[in-house]
C-alpha cells in the first residue's frame, strides 16, 4: 500500500511552485490562470473520470481520479488549505451517518 503521505509531499510541491514563472511550472500556469482557470481543469478532469467509469476501465478511473485529485489540490492550495484539511474533515464525519451529517449541514 501506497503511503498516504504522499499527499503531504504533492501538496509541498504544488506550495514551493506557486510562484515559479508560469513558463516553468505547470502549477505556475495554473495559478497565473487563476481561480477560473483551475476551476475549468477540475471541471475537465472530473468529465474525464465520469467517461472513464462509465466505459468501466478501472486503470483509465484511476489515472483520471489522479489527475483530478491532483488539480482539486491546487484549487486547496489556491484556498491557503491543505489536505490535512480535508482529512480533518472526514475524521470529523467518521462515526456519523451520511444522511445525519447532511442535515447538520442545513441547520448552519
Amino acid at each position: 500500500m501506497t503511503d498516504p503521505a504522499i499527499l503531504y509531499r504533492v501538496a509541498d510541491i504544488i506550495e514551493a511552485r506557486k510562484g515559479s514563472a508560469p513558463a516553468d511550472s505547470y502549477v505556475a500556469k495554473l495559478f497565473h490562470g487563476g481561480q477560473d482557470k483551475i476551476l475549468k481543469k477540475i471541471a475537465e478532469e472530473l468529465a474525464e473520470v465520469l467517461l472513464a467509469s462509465k466505459d468501466g476501465d478501472k486503470p483509465h478511473v484511476v489515472h483520471e481520479m489522479a489527475d483530478l485529485w491532483f488539480h482539486s489540490m491546487v484549487l486547496l492550495a489556491h484556498h491557503g488549505l491543505r489536505p490535512e484539511d480535508v482529512l480533518d474533515e472526514l475524521q470529523r464525519r467518521k462515526g456519523i451517518s451520511g444522511i445525519e451529517e447532511k442535515a447538520s449541514r442545513k441547520a448552519e
